[in-house]
């Protein structure tokens, strides 16, 4: 016999199942999944790393490690991930836009720059970071102040900046979304969109990340629907994650031992006009991204969309 509490949560994600279309925008047929993620092959050379990518079925990449200076290995990148037709979609700049150390948050500010720059240059779709964070210990921790109008207007100012700063014609500069500070889902992402105006900002989804309601939870697929059907036309790429619960939190987790609706995740990315990539991330060993890597296979086949 089920359990008040199971039987509420089965009817909510029946009830979500039904009120939500799988990929609301979907008008073509799907694209490939573009798959990425970390690789652990031990090599400096461009075509050897971007073999290693195929190698695990990954048509996407994290930028390989080069400085903006090393213009011959840039352009060794590209061609050897070209000829692969892996993209490179991602160049991370994880530092605090937002520390309240004046003189950190401008050499901060000047690293994301490069970083965008180094996007620009080296063919990739997107440069991203987080907002950044007020909290004083932790340079991604939560505050509350990261949810004011004062943490809104700083942001918008800093991405102006980055952006305009490089004036990239290609790569776009995009927030990760977090749980604790903006932008926590697709409506106030969509503020920022309309405050930064700038067309090299883009979005970009991690769908773990904000689950940080029960609603969220239970209701993810219509979450994610609504994400993308929000944000489409400006998602550079997807981070691919899980969450669970854990006492009375959420937790992330790899794909497959969670309870994200991974059919729809998959549906929703090849359903954008463009080729945005899906790339696992947070994970430690070669054997635990063999696992995640294998699990959103399966999902995909499960969806009928193939590999890239």
């Amino acid at each position: 016999m089920l359990s008040r509490r199971h039987f509420l949560q089965s009817s909510t994600l029946l009830a979500g199942s039904l009120l939500v279309p799988p990929v609301p925008f979907l008008k073509t047929a799907p694209k490939p999944l573009r798959l990425g993620g970390p690789i652990f092959l031990k090599s400096d050379d461009p075509a050897e790393l971007a073999r290693e990518h195929r190698r695990l079925n990954y048509s996407s990449a994290y930028v390989p490690a080069v400085k903006l200076t090393e213009t011959a290995r840039i352009a060794a990148i590209r061609k050897a991930f070209s000829d692969q037709n892996v993209l490179i979609a991602e160049v991370g700049a994880w530092v605090n836009m937002l520390d309240l150390d004046t003189e950190k948050r401008s050499k901060n500010l000047a690293y994301v720059t490069e970083r965008l720059a180094l996007a620009e240059e080296i063919g990739a779709l997107t440069c991203v970071n987080i907002a950044g964070s007020y909290n004083p210990k932790q340079w991604d921790g939560p505050d509350a102040r990261n949810l004011t109008k004062e943490y809104f207007d700083a942001t918008v100012e800093n991405c102006r900046k980055v952006i305009d700063a490089v004036k990239p014609k290609k790569a776009k500069f995009a927030l990760e979304m977090m749980g604790w500070s903006l932008p926590d889902g697709p409506d106030s992402y969509l503020k920022f969109i309309k405050a930064i105006d700038r067309p090299a900002f883009g979005a970009h989804v991690d769908i773990a990340n904000i689950i940080n309601t029960p609603e969220r939870f239970y209701n993810n697929a219509a979450l994610i629907n609504e994400t993308f059907r929000k944000l489409s036309r400006w998602i550079v790429a997807v981070h691919a994650k899980d969450v669970h619960g854990k006492d009375v939190h959420f937790a992330e987790t790899m794909p497959g031992r969670g309870t994200l609706d991974y059919v729809a995740y998959i549906r929703n990315v090849t359903a954008l006009p463009q080729e945005v990539p899906f790339m696992l991330e947070h994970l430690r060993t070669p054997e635990e991204y063999d696992e995640a890597r294998q699990f959103v296979i399966r999902k995909a086949t499960e969806a009928g969309i193939p590999l890239a």
